[in-house]
């Protein structure tokens, strides 16, 4: 079995279980911070958004140069953006995945700042689960922190929610 046929599945059941949080944003997203260190809620939206595209860059590229001095961050204002733009970049690096060969996963992929600086470099594989699949499950982790810190009940990810727990729990103690 091909790598790629092996990772399709985990893709898309992140991808789903993303999207499903995505669409508990509220319809106007704020610049909400739970600590003056912390990511405004919009700006971690667009960045959970954006992240599923890193997987295209990682498939299509061997060197990606990144441009901090002009990079414009994507700070949505509603959730509808946020919706668009995941679903773009989710089935863009699903593409880039699903084309993927074996030999693909072994090739080194760097970023490089604009000056040239490596700021990393490993093979496709490790940065495809650690820059994306990982970056992308570890913010959504903190957007449903921000939620549940904002009274918008969570979906389950990997089994029911507290707040799906509470309906089981009504269910069966009648």
């Amino acid at each position: 079995m091909a790598i790629r046929d092996m990772l399709l599945p985990e893709y898309d059941q992140e991808m789903a279980n993303t999207r499903k949080l995505l669409e508990r944003l509220p319809e106007q997203i704020s610049d909400y911070k739970p600590h003056t260190k912390s990511m405004p809620l919009n700006r971690l939206a667009g960045h959970v958004a954006e992240l599923p595209g890193w997987a295209k860059e990682t498939f299509t590229k061997e060197v990606l140069e990144f441009d901090m001095d002009n990079f414009v961050p994507f700070t949505p204002k509603t959730r509808q953006e946020v919706l668009d733009t995941f679903d773009k970049n989710s089935k863009a690096g699903r593409e880039a995945l699903a084309a993927a060969n074996d030999a693909a996963f072994g090739v080194i992929w760097s970023l490089k700042n604009t000056k040239g600086d490596t700021i990393f470099s490993m093979p496709r594989a490790a940065c495809y689960r650690s820059m994306v699949m990982s970056h992308m499950i570890h913010h959504r982790a903190q957007l449903g922190v921000y939620l549940r810190l904002n009274e918008i009940e969570i979906p389950g990810m990997y089994g029911p929610s507290a707040d799906e727990m509470k309906f089981w729990q009504e269910a069966h103690s009648a």
